[in-house]
This record gives C-alpha cells, sequence and structure tokens, in this order.
C-alpha cells in the first residue's frame, strides 16, 4: 500500500520570526509560503496596524518588541482573556533598559501593552569585562522572550565596540538554565539569512553586532515539524513533503523520541495491575522542545509505555497550563498521571476504574476532550481516534490556530466522524 502523502502547513515559528525581520530590514524581500493560520495571521494584522494579539503568543512577544523598537509608532497590543494572563513582564522590563516607552494598561506584567516606538539603545546598560553594552535576564522562562531581543538587536543603536563588525553591539547575558535553546537557534539561523552576525562567546552569553537586515532574493518557510509529529505518532511511513532534515526546528527530534518509544525494552503491565517505578522506563527531557510534549505524551499513554517527562516547566505558560490539562484529560481515558517534581510528568500503565477499554478499536463509552482553547490540546488527543472513534472535542476548529486543515489531513490515517470535516 503506497504511504499516505500528508500536506503539513508552513513552520509558524519560522513565519513569525521571518515575518518580524522582514519588517526591520530597510528592503524587505518576498516571504514565501508563509504559515495560513491564526497565529501568523494575528502578526500580520499587527504589521498592517492592528493591536488585537487573540491568542497568539509568539506575536504578542515578537510584537512588543518589534514595536517598540520602531519610531514612530504608537499602538496598544492586546488578546484573548487567556493571553491577558499571560507574564511578559520579563520582556518588557528588558526593553525599558534599552529605552522602550512601554505601559501597562492593566494588571503590572501582563497585556494588554500601551507601546509609544522609538529608536533603541544601549547607552544607559552596564558593560561587560570587553566593555560591552549587555542586557541580563532569566533564561528559563520562555526563549521567545530572547528571541524578540535578539531580532531587534541589530537595529539598537550603540557606541562602536572594538569587537564588533560594522558598528555597535549587544551583548544578552542569560541567567539559569535556558529554555528551548533550538528555538534560539532558529532565531539566530533567521537572523544570518538577512546578513545579521550573532555568536555565542559563552554558553550563557550571546553577541549579537549591529548591521543593517539585508535580503535581496526570497525566502522560503519550510514545513512544519510540530505538526508532522501528530501524523508520525499515527504511523512512521508517511510523506511529508517540505520538512527538512537537519532543520532549524528543535521538534525534529520528534523522529528520534518516537523510535526511543518504539524499542523501549519495558512491557506493557497487564490489565489493571501498575508497571514498574515511575522513575524508570522512557526518560526525554522536553526543555528544548515542548511544543511535542503533549503529542508524546499521548502517544507513549496509547503504547502503555511507562515514562518520566522532564524539562515541561513551560507548559504552565502556554495556551493554557498544559501540565495540568494532560493530567485532567488523561484522566478521562484511564491514564493517570503524576506530577512529581515541578515541570514533570510520570505515567505508569494501569487501567482507573471505569475507564474505556483498551483494545481493539470501537467499544466503550465516549469521551469529549476539553481543549482549553489550546490547538495541541485538540491535535494531540486526536490520535485517541484510532481506538476510541467516538471520542469527541468541546471545541475540535481550536486546530486553526496553526493548522486549519488539519482534520482533512488525519482523515487519511484515520476515518473520522464526518462531523469534524465540516
Amino acid at each position: 500500500m503506497t504511504p499516505p502523502t500528508i500536506n503539513l502547513p508552513s513552520s509558524k515559528s519560522i513565519s513569525a520570526r521571518a515575518l518580524i525581520i522582514n519588517a526591520l530590514a530597510a528592503e524587505p524581500c518576498e516571504l514565501l509560503n508563509l504559515s495560513d493560520c491564526d497565529d501568523t495571521r494575528a502578526l500580520q494584522a499587527v504589521l498592517q496596524g492592528g493591536g488585537d494579539i487573540g491568542a497568539a503568543g509568539t506575536a504578542m512577544r515578537f510584537a512588543t518588541a518589534l514595536l517598540a523598537a520602531t519610531p514612530g509608532v504608537e499602538r496598544t497590543l492586546t488578546g484573548t482573556a487567556r493571553m491577558l494572563e499571560r507574564p511578559i513582564g520579563v520582556l518588557v522590563d528588558a526593553l525599558r533598559q534599552l529605552g522602550a516607552d512601554i505601559e501597562y494598561t492593566g494588571r503590572e506584567g501582563y497585556p494588554p501593552l500601551h507601546i509609544r516606538g522609538r529608536r533603541l539603545t544601549t547607552e544607559d546598560l552596564p558593560e561587560n569585562e570587553e566593555g560591552m553594552p549587555t542586557l541580563t535576564l532569566p533564561a528559563h522562562i520562555s526563549s521567545q522572550y530572547i528571541s524578540a531581543l535578539l531580532m531587534i538587536a541589530p537595529t539598537i543603536y550603540s557606541p562602536p565596540f572594538m569587537g564588533g563588525a560594522g558598528g555597535g553591539s549587544l551583548s544578552l547575558s542569560l541567567i539559569g538554565s535556558i529554555a528551548s535553546r533550538p528555538y534560539i537557534e532558529m532565531t539566530r539561523a533567521l537572523m544570518a539569512e538577512w546578513g545579521a552576525q550573532t555568536e555565542w562567546k559563552d554558553d550563557h552569553t550571546l553577541y549579537i553586532y549591529s548591521r543593517e537586515y539585508h535580503r535581496t532574493e526570497p525566502y522560503e518557510v519550510e514545513a512544519d515539524w510540530s505538526a508532522a509529529s501528530y501524523f508520525l505518532a499515527v504511523r512512521r511511513d508517511i510523506v511529508l513533503p517540505g520538512l527538512r532534515r537537519p532543520s532549524v526546528q528543535g521538534d525534529s527530534i520528534i523522529v528520534d523520541y518516537l523510535r526511543q518509544m518504539d524499542s523501549s525494552p519495558l512491557p506493557a503491565p497487564p490489565l489493571g495491575e501498575s508497571s514498574c517505578p515511575e522513575t524508570n522506563g522512557l526518560t526525554l527531557d522536553f526543555s528544548q522542545c515542548p511544543d511535542i510534549a503533549q503529542t508524546m505524551v499521548v502517544a507513549a499513554c496509547l503504547a502503555d509505555c511507562p515514562f518520566h517527562f522532564t524539562g515541561l516547566e513551560s507548559l504552565r505558560i502556554k495556551e493554557t497550563d498544559r501540565i495540568a490539562a494532560l493530567i485532567a484529560e488523561c484522566a478521562k481515558f484511564g491514564w493517570e498521571l503524576t506530577e512529581p517534581a515541578p515541570g514533570t510528568l510520570a505515567f505508569s500503565p494501569h487501567r482507573a476504574e471505569g475507564s474505556p477499554p483498551k483494545g481493539e478499536r470501537g467499544g466503550g463509552f465516549p469521551v469529549t476532550v476539553a481543549t482549553y482553547h489550546d490547538h495541541r490540546m485538540a491535535m494531540a488527543f486526536a490520535l485517541c481516534l484510532e481506538r476510541w472513534p467516538d471520542t469527541t472535542f468541546d471545541d475540535p476548529m481550536v486546530v486553526t490556530k496553526s493548522f486549519p486543515n488539519f482534520w482533512q489531513e488525519f482523515h487519511k490515517l484515520i476515518p473520522l466522524n464526518p462531523q469534524l470535516l465540516s
């Protein structure tokens, strides 16, 4: 049988970075294959004068930095109720050290934000031992803060620095464990496509040299590895056009993580019996790839594969509290997840009383998955449809945030209820 071909969306992470960097260029180039999803449209709306980000967290952080560094712009950025609960104080504090004019119009540390754009400067920053103006910020909360600052850094005025390439420079000193480092590397790779120069001076220090963004040829966006994860979790032998490996997307590690799950030597326990201790089984670190955590949680539960997943701290401040949401929704299928320590999830297979039976396709009683306004909750739990086709979702169209045609493409792997395809 010919493997199905899945038409993936373009990477919204790459699209967001390309839009910001291109907007900062003196002469923007043509962008090809941009992601056609809610998040990308929200960022494009801001670039065209809008201020409502909706539920797009990446767009909120990137747009905040862009508008703050754009002289003459005055805008209020706001979003959904959940967006107004997502902290942004670390980024605002950093931008204010560069001279940004940003006011909170509601709760301190959270959107909405009123921004008056201006030319930012490093003149008031302390210098490191090499005389480089240095901005210090915590690195464990969100890599998007770091990426936002990285992208605007080449446009910031800085006095000439002896080691710089073509003018002044900025150092980012990152304190603590760096969350989602591959996303920072993605940002650096995109910046280099427009001629910017950055380098790691050590594991926690980034240098960015002032150099005008410039690109003449069109830039084409790669397909999305995060989106690919849901299909690969169901079937490994599928055709996924537009993906690259190696890739600037850290989520391409999903191939290796699924391979580790497939080769796990630990057998599934008999029905109703607990498996070995939580510290055994599949052990994976998601600190560098948090967006595929939900995929792997559901896939491992379906495989009755015990696991201990770490590096999940950033899931607390995503579209929803993804740790709490995973625990709650997995319980509906009889999978009891625990949080042994903050930022971890563990699973030892056994069936809770009254849960849907495992075994052959169908049977049991229908479960309704709460999606929490989170596209990844819907897409991750779509994996359950192979075993329990009567599973429903309280908001199946939440997938439009990143993958408008998700259900139509998923139908190529698993026969779906027509209501999901309408």
